[in-house]
């Protein structure tokens, strides 16, 4: 398959996926009529528009594999969504990033109030562990169960509050490229790999099979990043949707800072090749995630 087909294929499938998610966070994220709405308003206004949906996109792949209903894989999509939304707009937050853009417009709590944003956020983490908890997601109690805990270790202390929480330290600590790469797979690294082995976690699948979506996940989510810091020092703001350069402004070690440009580049490559032969034992019917693995390196924003 040529690499034009093969991006093709992968745009459309990125853009059908984004929709679907879309319409089922619509429905999952209702206003109501008294004065709380402003919150659910403030809720949708976080994850209704925008993103690329990278981390649905891989629950619906990789639930594919193993022939899970869509209404499942949906609704487990829905949830590792409304995680990364609240998680995107408390960063945004002066306390945090202090950031005023995000997906080309203003950040939840310019557009409503920090308070709002604040529990609007809130709201979003706590939303995502109802929906996997109901049967809807799954027949099983066991599995529901096994998701709920997976996506609260990988959101959590030891995944990715704690990530943040050593990124906030950075700019005071000694880091080295393993100390960067510890940092990246908290922060980032563990909701990817919730994702894309949350498929798998569906069709009860074998334990092999588990740990491969794990391999191609933990590879993808650090060429990811290493994408992103090379995005912070080569993008525009235009592109990003954001403001670029924020790292270098404080003095922040990245891996682009540390490996500089051209080696950065060639180990996110490195990474996504990885990847991708992670993934032998799946044949054709994982060929969108290998076509995922080369756009994370590739993209623009």
């Amino acid at each position: 398959m040529s690499p034009a087909i093969s991006s093709a294929k992968l745009a459309d499938a990125l853009k059908a996926s984004a929709q679907a998610v879309n319409v089922e966070l619509d429905r999952l994220l209702p206003i109501g009529d008294g004065p709380e709405r402003r919150v659910h308003e403030a809720m949708r206004y976080a994850s209704l528009e925008g993103g690329k949906r990278l981390r649905p996109f891989l629950v619906l792949e990789s639930a594919k594999l193993f022939h899970v209903a869509e209404s499942a894989a949906l609704r487990v999509a829905c949830a590792i969504e409304m995680v990364h939304c609240y998680s995107l707009v408390h960063d945004d937050l002066p306390c945090m990033d202090d950031d005023d853009m995000r997906r080309g417009r203003p950040t939840c709590h310019k557009q409503f109030d920090e308070a709002t944003a604040l529990l609007a956020g809130d709201a979003l983490l706590t939303h995502a562990f109802e929906v996997l908890a109901l049967p809807g997601t799954h027949g099983d109690p066991a599995v529901r169960c096994e998701l709920v805990a997976a996506l609260a270790h990988a959101a959590g202390g030891w995944g990715m509050v704690g990530g943040q929480m050593v990124d906030l330290l950075a700019a005071e600590l000694a880091m080295d490229v393993a100390a960067i790469t510890r940092l990246q797979q908290m922060k980032t690294g563990r909701l990817i790999c919730f994702a894309a082995e949350a498929g798998a976690v569906l069709g009860k699948a074998h334990p092999n099979q588990r740990q491969a979506l794990r391999n191609y996940a933990h590879d993808l989510g650090l060429a990811f990043q290493i994408a992103d810091d090379l995005l912070d020092v080569e993008g525009t703001a235009e592109e990003m949707g954001k403001k670029v350069g924020k790292d270098a402004d404080a003095h922040k070690a990245t891996f682009v800072s540390l490996l500089g440009v051209e080696r950065a580049r060639a180990q996110a490559d490195m990474l996504a090749s990885q990847a991708i032969n992670h993934l032998d034992s799946f044949g054709d019917t994982a060929d969108l995630l290998r076509d995922v693995a080369r756009f994370v390196v590739e993209r623009r924003s």
